[in-house]
């Protein structure tokens, strides 16, 4: 898990360091920009110029882990039962995040729902659609305590019924952020100047999962102080896990950054766990 959370880290850092790529990014052109439009090609069925050697593969195709991660074909969840016990034993609990960690509240998400991002640029949560069998998430937080503000985290796992469908939750989240660089998650919450960066398997920074997006802006407090704000998504096979950071005052970013690692790599460690062969 070690190595994982470096690798993590890495690739976090990396939409750290091209802040002036991203924003061109979210002014439609860039890299970013690209890889969503190739993405969107991929679930259009319009030709793509550089497919990934996952895309439209399921379980039952053979390998479908670049990662170098191949799962245990009987392990992979196909029914929805199946698939709740999966997330819910990859997902965090508040004392995985660490000492001191407590829930939220609510502390989890409605059952048998996702987050899904309207026209409005407000986030509401939905029925699962047909190809996700399953999802969850989880909300932490650490206390504030002297100079330092309250963290707050969440959590992400979803399994879908097949690597194309995982694939394509991914390009949705990058397609998010071209779309509305500036999001409501709740009423009187936001989120702004978004910005997304999508690595793929194989990249430098990025050999700990078969595919990756990364975004980074600020959230906006109640009072209209603003902290950072991290959400990186990351996908094995079938299973895409995600985790979320809002900082807050008098934490040092790189220990935020560090925290979001270490969580993303635990839940990409537990599904290698739990869907490994014997």
């Amino acid at each position: 898990m070690k190595s994982n959370a470096v690798g993590v880290l890495g690739s976090w850092a990396a939409v750290l360091v091209a802040g002036s790529l991203l924003a061109g990014c979210a002014g439609g052109s860039g890299g970013s920009a690209k890889g969503a439009n190739e993405r969107a090609s991929r679930k259009t069925g319009a030709p793509s110029p550089s497919p990934s050697p996952a895309t439209g593969a399921t379980p039952s195709e053979g390998p479908s882990a670049p990662s170098g991660f191949t799962p245990d074909a009987a392990r992979v969840p196909r029914t929805s039962k199946d698939a709740r016990r999966l997330v819910d034993s990859v997902v965090l609990a508040p004392s995985d995040w660490g000492r001191d960690f407590v829930a939220q509240s609510p502390a989890r998400s409605t059952p048998n729902t996702w987050a899904v991002l309207d026209g409005s640029c407000r986030w509401q949560r939905e029925k699962l659609p047909h190809g996700v069998l399953a999802g969850v998430s989880r909300y932490s937080r650490l206390p504030g305590a002297g100079a330092k503000g309250t963290v707050k985290v969440t959590a992400t796992a979803t399994a879908h019924t097949s690597v194309l469908g995982a694939d394509e939750q991914l390009s949705t989240t990058l397609e998010e952020v071209l779309r509305c660089p500036e999001q409501q998650p709740r009423t009187d919450e936001r989120i702004t100047g978004l910005m997304s960066l999508g690595t793929p398997f194989g990249a430098r920074e990025q050999q700990y999962a078969d595919d990756s997006v990364l975004e980074a802006g600020e959230y906006v407090e109640k009072g209209g102080g603003t902290v950072p704000y991290r959400w990186m998504v990351a996908r094995l096979g079938t299973v895409v896990v995600a985790v979320s950071v809002t900082g807050a005052k008098g934490r040092p970013q790189p220990e935020l950054d560090q925290l979001g690692a270490t969580a993303l790599a635990q839940m990409l460690t537990r599904i290698q766990q739990q869907l490994k062969g014997n």
